[in-house]
């Protein structure tokens, strides 16, 4: 396998329209940095084909049949908690994407984005991003950084580490969060770091979504 292969982004497509897979898969195979592994058809078999295949993206409908995809989210992620799952959604409701962040999902994608917005959104996932739109992106970290953050004791976070946390769920970058603090990149990349490894994930969706699902951050109604 050449170098080249080896660092494209592999994705398996949920969706149960065949058509809507065609399209999609078409879009991806003009990708040189990405390809299609496998498509499902339904919840069930996502899950299934997302633990034998280890995609690195499971791009999946909202309405999946036979599961919902909230709970196909964390059951892909169960058996496969490196891979990322994108949601191709019509629907922007408030709970439904905070469920989907609490069930490990990187984010949202509505169904009326051209392909170039799905391309982006596939290499952002993988890269370790949250994706969705900016209006519901701004509601929910402002949500979040509106309300002290109250660790577990038994991760074990540092009150640094824990300042790096909060201002990640802000959505700020690494360069922003290290002019806030006044420290250096590369500092704020090593706590991240840190972050990860005590929690048990390894990106900073991974670790917000661990905070929210842990009570680390709380979100309230504005």
């Amino acid at each position: 396998m050449s170098g080249e292969e080896r660092r494209k982004t592999r994705i398996l497509l949920a969706d149960g329209h065949y058509i809507v897979r065609q399209g999609i898969r078409r879009i991806f195979e003009a990708e040189p940095d990405m390809e299609v592994v496998g498509e499902a058809n339904d919840g069930k078999e996502a899950v299934k084909l997302a633990h034998q295949l280890k995609p690195d993206v499971v791009l999946m409908e909202a309405q999946i049949s036979k599961l919902d995809s909230i709970e196909v989210t964390k059951q892909v992620k169960a058996g496969h908690p490196e891979g990322r799952v994108l949601i191709l959604t019509a629907s922007e409701e408030d709970e439904y994407i905070i469920g989907l962040i609490a069930s490990g999902a990187s984010g949202y994608l509505l169904k009326s984005a051209c392909g170039e917005e799905l391309v982006q959104a596939i290499r952002s996932v993988r890269a370790g991003d949250f994706v969705c739109g900016e209006a519901l992106a701004q509601k929910l970290f402002r949500r979040a950084s509106r309300l002290p953050v109250a660790v577990n004791p038994a991760e074990h976070l540092t009150s640094r580490e824990l300042e790096v946390l909060k201002l990640t769920a802000d959505g700020m970058t690494n360069q922003a969060i290290a002019s806030h603090l006044g420290i250096g990149e590369r500092t704020v990349r090593q706590h991240l770091m840190n972050i990860y490894s005590k929690a048990g994930v390894t990106s900073r969706t991974e670790a917000v979504s661990k905070a929210l699902r842990e009570g680390w951050i709380h979100l309230q109604s504005d």
